[in-house]
């Protein structure tokens, strides 16, 4: 089971991937593309061409977890965008994101605070 941490690191790939590509493929997207080691401990966000659906890619340490979660109505309509080919979300951002909501909107606590 894939565990929503705060310190969970979340990269969000903008450009969309071919979802006929199972672990090994967006494995090697994730070096290629992305420019990361899929085994860093990353879960990579991934959607496809019509937005219609997204894959989470994560090694957990002893193997590949790969989800997908396709909407039956609507699409992905606040996916990120970046000059860059992807995107660090915060582990509250996750949620919106894949309820097909603006993640960018979001409101989260800052990860960390001094106590005085």
């Amino acid at each position: 089971m894939i565990q929503g941490t705060p310190q969970m690191r979340i990269l969000v790939c903008v450009e969309p991937a071919d979802f006929r590509k199972g672990i090994d493929g967006l494995s090697k997207v994730c070096r290629k593309e992305v420019g990361e080691d899929p085994f860093s401990g990353y879960l990579f966000v991934f959607r496809n061409r019509r937005a219609t659906a997204v894959k989470l890619l994560c090694y957990d340490g002893q193997g590949f977890w790969l989800c997908q979660k396709r909407m039956s109505k609507g699409k992905f309509k606040g996916w990120p965008a970046s000059s860059s080919r992807h995107k660090v979300l915060e582990s509250y951002q996750l949620p919106v994101l894949l309820s097909g909501g603006d993640p960018s909107s979001a409101q989260g606590s800052p990860p960390w605070r001094r106590v005085n």
